[in-house]
């Protein structure tokens, strides 16, 4: 007759069970969108600004379809920036996420639901539909909506109080990083070699067209002027010759001057 094995001691059978593997919660799908929801944004800057600067940091990941910001309570400090492609959403998402934009590092995650701009994009046919849709959850959840409610809570205090009637604190006035300035045919370089001469300047900035004059400040030997005929022909300069490491080491930072 075969033996038969013995059964495992209950150490043994412990060292059993403990190695053997327990399945792990199903993990859930990472929710994608064309539209990045941010927070955290400085509630000083103007609108408009805002939205600039916006399009300006994320166009360098693709195309900007719509920037979306608005000044009244409830929008405050969150805006909406859309793309046509989820993986580009992502991937400046992952980049950008905690970018200090006016000094206030950004909160960003994917929006629930498509902007109209991308819907107009990508599927023009289902553009009134998709608003019909979007109206009609707006109108069910004019009332039960939390942030809504809060903020109805907060005005209705505030006239109580007689504090609505007090005028608003005048916003003061946030100056715009060197990044977002608008584009002119001036150029403004900073972290040059200290080494750098005039001639050095011309014959890199001389390879792009309608080159008009540089300019070096004797005082600051680590910055430079450098100015186009035209905001076109500076802007390929830029775009071409911004982070260039002239002495092999250092990146030259290169804006649009301000006015």
């Amino acid at each position: 007759m075969a033996e038969v094995a013995a059964p495992p001691a209950p150490d043994a059978m412990q060292d059993v069970l403990s190695s053997t593997p327990v399945d792990a919660a199903p993990v859930e799908p990472e929710h994608l969108s064309e539209t990045l929801y941010i927070q955290n944004l400085n509630e000083k800057i103007k609108i408009d600004v805002l939205k600039s600067s916006l399009r300006g940091l994320f166009k360098s990941y693709g195309e900007v379809l719509d920037v979306v910001a608005h000044s009244n309570l409830r929008m405050r400090g969150q805006a909406f920036v859309s793309f046509a492609d989820p993986q580009v959403a992502k991937k400046a998402m992952k980049e950008v996420r905690g970018f200090p934009l006016y000094s206030k590092p950004m909160q960003i995650s994917f929006a629930r639901t498509r902007s109209d701009a991308v819907v107009k994009s990508l599927d023009a046919e289902s553009l009134e539909e998709h608003k019909s849709r979007r109206a009609e959850h707006k109108k069910t959840t004019r009332y039960t909506n939390p942030l809504k409610q809060k903020f109805r809570a907060k005005r209705m205090a505030a006239e109580v109080d007689g504090a609505a009637a007090a005028p608003a604190p005048k916003r003061p006035n946030v100056q715009m990083p060197d990044e977002y300035l608008p584009p002119n045919k001036i150029l403004f370089l900073q972290n040059l070699p200290e080494s750098v001469t005039k001639d050095q300047l011309l014959a890199l900035f001389s390879q792009y067209p309608n080159l008009h004059e540089v300019r070096l400040i004797p005082t600051k030997k680590d910055i430079a002027f450098v100015e186009y005929i035209d905001e076109g022909s500076a802007g390929v300069a830029k775009d071409a010759l911004h982070n260039y490491k002239l002495d092999g080491e250092n990146k030259i930072k290169i804006t649009f001057a301000r006015k």
